[in-house]
C-alpha cells in the first residue's frame, strides 16, 4: 500500500469515528455467545522501543528495515493503524497492560521503575493473569518485567527505592531469593530480567530467585550487580527460546482443554543495542536497525515453534510495542538514510505526541479474525484485560479494569461504533492528552518528554499551555488550533477532570485513585 492511500485509510477510518456514534461501554459490549467456549491460547508479545514506522508493512514507502516476520502478522491478522501505549516510556504502560488501569492512577507519577524499586501492582489488584487464571489458563511471563519486586536489600541499609542511576546498590544483598515478582500478581512461571536491559542488577530470575548471583559488576550504560555470566546481548535469544520452550511444556494440556497465556515482554530492541554478530551490520543502516531485524527473527522463531506444536491455529497472538522509538537509536542517523522510525508523526518515545505512543498493534487468530484488515479504532493497551474477560464471558468487578475496553468487536468485525469514548496520553514527565474522535488536546506547551521543546523552553518561547491537533487533517501536529477552538478544550479538559475523579474512565461505581493526580504538572516533573 502506497504511504498516500495509507494516509487517506487512516484519516477516512478516524474520520468515520468522528461522526458522532454513542460509545460502547464496559457494561454494553455485545456478548459473543459462546466464544469463551473456544478458549485460545493467548500470546502477548510486547517489544520495546520498537517504533510504528518500524514494521515495514505499517511504513512501506519510508521504513527501510525487512520485517518479514511482523509484516506476515500484518497480512495475515488486523493491524491496528491508531492504537496506543498508555504511557510513552515503559512502566507505565506494562502496569497499564496487566491491570487495565492507567498507569497515572499508581504512585508513578513520572518515570519509570528501576530494578531495584518495589512492586507497583497492589498484591490484592486484579491482573489479566489472575483472571486467566480464574478461567483454567495456564499463566507464563518470560521477559522484561520492569514492575518492581521486593529485591534482598542488607537490613542495616534501609529500604531499596525506586531510583535508577544513584539509588540502591549500597543496599542490595546477592540474595537468590525475591518477593512480590511476577509469580506473586497471577503467573504460574517466571523467567526474566527485573527491569530494561540496561539496568541493574544483570541477572536472570526463574520465578523467585536468582539463576546465578549476582556476585559481579557490569556495565551497560548503567553499572551495577550482575551475575559472573550474565550478558546482554544473549538476552534476546534466551527468551525466544525460553518461549519456545513453553509451548513444548504447555502444548499437550492446552489441546486438552488447558489454554494458556503466555506473557512474553522482550527487552529488544531498547537499549543497549546489543545484536549478535550474525545480524551486525545486516541493515545497512545502523546497530539499531539490526537489533530490530534480530528481533523480527526471534518473532519468526517464536511463531515456528507455535506451529511446530500444532498450537498456532487455536492461538490469539497480539504483538505490539511498550511506547515508540527511542532517540537512542539514532533516528536522525536512520531518517537520513530514508528510515522513519515514528512513520509520518512528530516525536519518539517519551513525547506526548503521537510518535511517543502510537505504536504498531497487530492480533492474528486464524478463522476469527479476518486477514489483512487495518482497524482505524483509537485503542490502548490497557484493552488487555477487558479483552480477556470477554474471551472467557467473565464480568469484570468495578473495582478493576477501570480503564479497559474489549477489542472484541473490532477483532471480530462487529464493531458499529467507538469502543473508547477517549483515550488518555502520558508521557515521560507525567504531562497529558486526551483523545476523543479527531481531536487531541495535549495539556503542555512542548513535547512533554524528551523531543523539542521541552516544557522550559516552550515557556520561554511563549508556546500557548495546551495544544489542540485535528488528527484527520494535521496527523504530524503542526498546527495547534487552541486559540480557534476553546470550546474543544473547553469540553476535553473537563472530560479528562471527570475521568480523574472518578478513578475510572468506563462505566461503574467511582474508584480512588493511588496518588493525587495533577494534570496540568503545576509542580516540577522530578528530573528526566
Amino acid at each position: 500500500m502506497k504511504r498516500r492511500d495509507f494516509l487517506k485509510q487512516a484519516a477516512f477510518g478516524t474520520g468515520a469515528l468522528a461522526l458522532g456514534f454513542p460509545s460502547l461501554g464496559k457494561s454494553e459490549q455485545p456478548v459473543f455467545q459462546g466464544l469463551e467456549k473456544s478458549k485460545p491460547n493467548i500470546l502477548y508479545i510486547l517489544c520495546d522501543d520498537l517504533g510504528f514506522g518500524d514494521v515495514h508493512a505499517l511504513n512501506p514507502e519510508r521504513g527501510k528495515i525487512p520485517t518479514p516476520n511482523m509484516d506476515r502478522l500484518v497480512a495475515d491478522g488486523m493491524a491496528f493503524t491508531d492504537a496506543h501505549s498508555s504511557s510513552a516510556v515503559c512502566t507505565p504502560t506494562r502496569y497499564g497492560i496487566m491491570t487495565g488501569r492507567y498507569n497515572w492512577r499508581s504512585r508513578l507519577q513520572s518515570g519509570v521503575l528501576g530494578g531495584f524499586s518495589p512492586p507497583l501492582i497492589a498484591a490484592d489488584r486484579l491482573t489479566v493473569p489472575k483472571l486467566l487464571k480464574q478461567h483454567g489458563y495456564a499463566t507464563g511471563c518470560i521477559g522484561k518485567w520492569h514492575l518492581g519486586m521486593t529485591m534482598p536489600f542488607k537490613k542495616q541499609n534501609g529500604k531499596l527505592t525506586d531510583q535508577i542511576e544513584d539509588g540502591n546498590d549500597g543496599a542490595f544483598h546477592a540474595n537468590p531469593v525475591i518477593a512480590d515478582g511476577p509469580t506473586t500478581r497471577g503467573f504460574d512461571y517466571y523467567f526474566g530480567i527485573s527491569a530494561s536491559l540496561d539496568m541493574p542488577p544483570f541477572a536472570f530470575i526463574e520465578n523467585d530467585r536468582f539463576t546465578q548471583l549476582p556476585t559481579a559488576k557490569k556495565k551497560w550504560i548503567r553499572t551495577g550487580p550482575a551475575a559472573p555470566d550474565f550478558e546482554a546481548i544473549d538476552v534476546l535469544p534466551t527468551l525466544a527460546h525460553k518461549a519456545c520452550e513453553f509451548f513444548g511444556a504447555h502444548a499437550a494440556e492446552a489441546k486438552n482443554g488447558k489454554p494458556f497465556f503466555l506473557y512474553l515482554p522482550l527487552a529488544s530492541p531498547h537499549t543497549p543495542i546489543v545484536p549478535t554478530k550474525e545480524w551486525q551490520e545486516k541493515s545497512g543502516l545502523n546497530p539499531y536497525a539490526d537489533f530490530v531485524m534480530q528481533t523480527d527473527a526471534a518473532l519468526g522463531t517464536i511463531l515456528a515453534a507455535l506451529e511446530k506444536n500444532g498450537l498456532a491455529e487455536n492461538t490469539l497472538v497480539f504483538f505490539t510495542s511498550d511506547n515508540g522509538c527511542s532517540p537512542a537509536a539514532k533516528v536522525e542517523e536512520l531518517e537520513a538514510k530514508g528510515h522513519f522510525p515514528s512513520w509520518v508523526m512528530r516525536g519518539y518515545k517519551a513525547d506526548i505526541w503521537d510518535g511517543g505512543h502510537r505504536i504498531p498493534f497487530i492480533a492474528r487468530w486464524p478463522g476469527k479474525i479476518k486477514a489483512g484488515v487495518r482497524c482505524p479504532q483509537v485503542v490502548c493497551l490497557t484493552d488487555l484485560m477487558a479483552t480477556c474477560a470477554g474471551l472467557v464471558g467473565a464480568k469484570l468487578p468495578d473495582i478493576a479494569g477501570e480503564d479497559s475496553v474489549s477489542l472484541l468487536p473490532a477483532l471480530l468485525g462487529t464493531a458499529t461504533a467507538p469502543l473508547h469514548e477517549a483515550v488518555v496520553h502520558h508521557s515521560i514527565s507525567g504531562h497529558f492528552a486526551i483523545r476523543q474522535d479527531k481531536w487531541k488536546l495535549e495539556l503542555c506547551a512542548g513535547s512533554g518528554g524528551w523531543g523539542s521543546p521541552k516544557e522550559p523552553a516552550a515557556r520561554k518561547q511563549g508556546l500557548p499551555k495546551v495544544q489542540l491537533y485535528d488528527m484527520t487533517q494535521d496527523i504530524s501536529e503542526r498546527t495547534n488550533q487552541q486559540a480557534a477552538q476553546p470550546d474543544v478544550v473547553a469540553r476535553l479538559t473537563r472530560l479528562l477532570e471527570k475521568y480523574v475523579a472518578d478513578g475510572r474512565s468506563t462505566p461503574g461505581a467511582p474508584q480512588k485513585n493511588d496518588a493525587t493526580i495533577d494534570i496540568w504538572k503545576a509542580k516540577p516533573a522530578k528530573p528526566e
